[in-house]
């Protein structure tokens, strides 16, 4: 490792510039002298370092609060440094029990696979590929006999186990911990064993099986890794962490004009955490808009709707987030009906007398994936036909050629009788 004092001033200047950046939006860094230095030896040999990311593919699509990592993955590629993506085929088996009152169902070998590959397709919209090493964890783990995972699980104590709160809180009201689940940290710290990983990245729910790396690979005789957390993000609720089960989230290969309106309900009080976390703006950008904001030069809005342009264009280009933003201002703010609705086909077959029921209508036609998701929608009163509201979800409506079926603010489809 080489010494501060032995590099120029402008590695030193160069060292100084990727920290300043890598700490953006990072709640801890264990230890930050040790990335310092670990930064320093890399400038000044020109060896990258090896920085980890941890996949469990337990879901099949990620979401703006998933991106928060990944961008700060991709700050280290820009200043040349290697990603290292490990999917957990593996341990996605026995599921993380990080936050779990209870004890996760294990996922099938296919619904790994499945995921995992959901997974690349997507992650590559903010990683450069060129700069990313995937990695399963299958490779190394599955070929351990049960003298290797006897010998790895006895370089931790059922103490230090307990010290997570999760499994604290389990043990103290009697609710059961399986012993397959105290196998997930020491698997995932084994992980940056077998890959000698100088850095690994995660949220601050993950500071223990990121621990759990470093320690472990001093256990065997290894450098150990430094651990960043990055916050973890609340959803358009406000108040959740953003989660597809709580539907507070905006997923990154939704459509553009989704994308966008969803972006407008971000509660104000939030915009400028999705700006730092979740955007590749600039620290210098980020400063200008900060203080816009605070001096009254730049209105909450237009920010909101310059935040919404920016994850459009991020995730499917600078022509779409124009195009989203053109349909934002003619439906919402002109309150006009779109000019491109997309035509969808309604069977004869499914009308008894020319007439259905609204919540069939619904899921026939893909606007709502279950009833019980069309019921509600229907009894909060965001379903319109011909911009008139149905509010009975037991209603039955007669669709004809040309009508303009509307769900919430951003989904519209023009009928068409097959």
């Amino acid at each position: 490792m080489v010494k501060w004092e032995s590099l120029s001033q402008e590695q030193q200047s160069e060292v100084e510039r990727q920290l300043s950046v890598i700490r953006r939006g990072v709640v801890e860094i264990v230890p930050e002298e040790e990335l310092k230095n670990k930064i320093a030896n890399a400038v000044a040999t020109g060896k990258p370092l090896k920085v980890k990311l941890g996949l469990d593919p337990s879901a099949p699509d990620i979401h703006i609060g998933h991106t928060v990592v990944l961008h700060k993955l991709r700050q280290f590629q820009e200043f040349g440094h290697e990603v290292q993506l490990l999917i957990g085929d593996f341990t996605g088996r026995i599921g993380d029990p990080t936050g779990k009152s209870e004890t996760r169902k294990q996922l099938t070998e296919e619904d790994v696979k499945r995921n995992a590959e959901t997974y690349q397709t997507q992650i590559y919209k903010i990683l450069d590929p060129n700069k990313t090493k995937l990695y399963y964890n299958s490779e190394w783990l599955a070929p351990l006999n049960f003298a290797d995972v006897v010998n790895l699980a006895a370089k931790l104590t059922v103490a230090r186990m307990m010290e997570r709160d999760d499994f604290t809180k389990r043990y103290t009201t009697g609710l059961p911990i399986s012993v397959h689940e105290f196998f997930y940290p020491l698997m995932q710290g084994y992980d940056s064993v077998a890959l000698e990983s100088d850095v690994e990245l995660g949220g601050t729910d993950q500071k223990f099986n990121l621990l759990m790396g470093r320690t472990l690979q001093k256990e065997y005789g290894k450098p150990a890794q430094v651990a960043i957390m990055t916050p973890l993000i609340e959803g358009l609720d406000g108040v959740n962490k953003m989660s597809k089960s709580l539907g507070n989230y905006i997923g990154i290969d939704e459509e553009p004009n989704q994308i966008y309106g969803k972006s407008m309900s971000i509660p104000d009080e939030l915009m400028f955490k999705y700006y730092e976390l979740a955007t590749d703006l600039s620290n210098e950008e980020l400063a200008g808009l900060k203080f816009g904001l605070e001096d009254g030069s730049v209105h909450p809005r237009d920010a909101k709707m310059q935040l919404a342009a920016t994850f459009v264009r991020m995730y499917h280009g600078e022509e779409a987030a124009k195009a989203a933003e053109n349909h934002f201002i003619t439906v919402f703010q002109q309150r006009a009906l779109p000019e491109d609705i997309e035509e969808v086909a309604v069977p004869q077959g499914e009308l008894n007398h020319g007439q259905i029921r609204i919540v069939r209508l619904l899921t026939l036609l893909g606007l709502q994936p279950t009833s019980s998701e069309a019921r509600r929608s229907v009894q909060q009163g965001a379903v319109r036909i011909n911009e008139e509201k149905i509010t009975d979800v037991n209603a039955e409506v007669a669709p004809k050629d040309g009508d303009v079926l509307q769900v919430g603010k951003r989904k519209f489809v023009k009928l068409i009788l097959a």
